[in-house]
């Protein structure tokens, strides 16, 4: 990740420790440690840990054969290489020292934890993410525009789904299809792609497996990946052959309220209003009981992450908050019909970072 300000977003972390009367911050792995870092850890048994303090320098504890992958920034931290015979926990703990209350990320292995409150014993520590929320919640104009650009390369896919055949193929086959398609589209690394036939389309995070997809299906497509470390999401619908009546009504409810979701998106506006504008259509309609999740969640380095747009959620809207509106109508043993983008708020109401159609596209 470069282009960004790292030590900007150093410096608002620190103040952050300080208006919260925290002394360290410490980060593993996760989209934490890249958001104020530049580096993304592999998930090992190893210890890669950014060791924040109120005051003075950061220092990033790594291990000694992932050193090379850190890119250096001098001007934001220190980096400390261990050894296989070193022990990272007391590395971190000296370097804490007399720490009375210590923030760390809510992704740290429990293994480290544990071992980090033997080791400093007289510390309290405290889940970071109301400081890191805090940080990464208003996204910056270069984290829009890769939004932005993740959001193009899942438009493209879209539209080349349009000229593919479904029918005789399973919806494993499908996915690493619409995989490929990113990949192939300025996607960077593809995350996931849901492709959901028939009945199992009722199944909103369905897993997609042997099942062969056959005339008369309806097939929901949720796919994204990454551009420049920023998740693209989004859902659009398919259906071999001609729908039914029935589908067309359903998938019309469904529309309409995604459309009364991102009108509803303007500063001040809470996150559970924007459920709340999606929801009431979907009631009026007779389907309430079958929208059975949020309208929405927060969209970044992470897939989901905050403001998460559900009911009970009055934190007001900001311009550069970035997220899905994905109101869904799932009837078990049938079909099911979601239609998903991101928005992003702005100071007039909100910009769709997806543009591709969302009426259903009739494949063979």
């Amino acid at each position: 990740m470069t282009g960004f300000d790292y030590a900007a977003r150093m410096d608002r972390a620190r103040r952050e420790l300080a208006e919260r009367e925290v002394d360290v911050l410490l980060v593993s792995i996760g989209s934490d440690l890249p958001y104020l870092t530049g580096y993304t850890a592999m998930p090992l048994e190893r210890l890669t840990m950014a060791v924040i303090p109120r005051d003075g320098e950061t220092v990033l504890v790594v291990p000694e054969l992932e050193a090379p992958r850190v890119e250096a920034m001098p001007d934001v931290f220190r980096i400390q290489p261990w050894g296989e015979t070193e022990d990272p926990i007391a590395i971190v703990a000296a370097l804490v020292g007399p720490a009375q209350v210590a923030m760390i990320g809510d992704h740290t292995w429990s293994s480290f934890l544990l071992a980090l409150q033997a080791a400093l014993s007289d510390t309290v520590f405290a889940s970071a993410r109301p400081l890191t929320e805090s940080l990464r919640l208003i996204k910056e104009p270069a984290e829009v525009d890769l939004l932005r650009r993740a959001g193009a390369s899942a438009d493209t896919v879209a539209g080349l789904l349009a000229a593919e055949t479904f029918a005789g193929r399973t919806e494993l086959e499908m996915s690493r299809t619409v995989g490929a398609l990113l990949e192939s589209n300025g996607t960077d690394v593809a995350g996931f792609a849901i492709v959901a036939s028939g009945p199992n389309g009722a199944s909103p995070h369905h897993e997609p497996g042997d099942r062969v997809i056959g005339e008369g299906d309806a097939i929901v497509i949720d796919f994204g990946g990454k551009v420049g470390g920023y998740c693209s999401d989004t859902t659009r619908m398919f259906h071999v052959g001609e729908p039914s009546p029935r589908y067309h009504e359903v998938h019309e409810v469904v529309l309409a309220a995604q459309r009364a979701g991102i009108a509803a998106v303007r500063p001040g506006a809470t996150a559970a209003s924007i459920d709340a504008a999606a929801r009431a259509v979907i009631q009026a309609a007779g389907y309430g009981r079958y929208f059975i999740h949020r309208t929405g969640h927060g969209i970044g380095l992470d897939g989901h992450e905050d403001p998460y747009i559900v009911a009970g959620n009055e934190r007001p809207l900001e311009p550069g908050m970035a997220f899905s509106i994905e109101p869904g109508i799932y009837l078990p043993g049938e079909f099911g019909v979601r239609i998903e983008d991101i928005v992003v708020c702005t100071d007039e109401g909100s910009e769709r970072m997806n543009r591709s159609p969302r009426h259903v596209v009739i494949v063979h």
